[in-house]
């Protein structure tokens, strides 16, 4: 588990911003990919919400050796195997399961599980895990929550995700338990659709520059 939480901590700690990338045309994802890489988000999370997203995945591993690609909306065991088969180097679930954490334990690549709650951050701490996706953020608390958590459950790390944006990011990044933050702002629809990647380079190094706590 040690080694796995280092590989996560290195992945998510290289930036404030890991891009959540939802790929509706298998033709984004290269493309999308080396236009985050190029603007300093080489680390991204393909969600699974989309049939084309283990293909994706793929394409972005073999495609852009640039890319740290990551699994996201993993809701099971076999989304798990799935993921980490087509080269997922770490994987991401909006909750946790028992049969999850039974996957995750059977696999090399790093599993960042959801959390909500103090009871859920406890019971994935008593697990072993240190790093948790805190989901959805806005809805669940926001960054006050996290703030005061800090104290109390002060050896859990997070990544919170869900309704953050370039407006309410740095309120995240300030806080000492939050390594890292996720977010589909830097890769909007209508720039997608346009195919406009000079755009979401731009994007991408604004989030890179966005201020970050100690």
């Amino acid at each position: 588990m040690k080694k796995k939480t280092e590989k996560l901590l290195e992945i998510l700690s290289g930036q404030p911003v890991i891009p959540v990338l939802k790929i509706e045309r298998i033709a984004d994802a290269v493309p999308l990919a080396r236009a985050l890489a190029r603007g300093g988000l080489p680390a991204v999370e393909i969600t699974l919400r989309t049939p084309e997203a283990l293909d994706a995945i793929r394409l972005v591993v073999d495609e852009v050796p640039e890319a740290i690609v990551g699994a996201g909306t993993i809701l099971s065991g076999r989304d798990f195997t799935n993921a980490a088969a087509a080269g997922a180097r770490f994987v991401v679930s909006p909750g946790t399961t028992q049969e999850l954490l039974d996957a995750a334990s059977h696999s090399s690549v790093p599993f960042l599980p959801g959390a909500a709650t103090p009871s859920e951050i406890m019971a994935m701490r008593e697990e072993g895990y240190r790093v948790l996706k805190f989901f959805p953020a806005e809805q669940a608390g926001g960054a006050a929550f996290l703030k005061s958590i800090a104290s109390p459950i002060a050896d859990v790390r997070f990544c919170p995700t869900g309704g953050i944006s370039v407006k309410n990011a740095a309120d995240y990044l300030a806080l000492p338990n939050v390594v890292c933050v996720g977010g589909s702002w830097v890769a909007p629809d209508t720039d997608l659709s346009a195919g406009n990647w000079d755009a979401v380079t731009e994007l991408a190094r604004q989030a890179v520059a966005l201020p970050r706590g100690r």
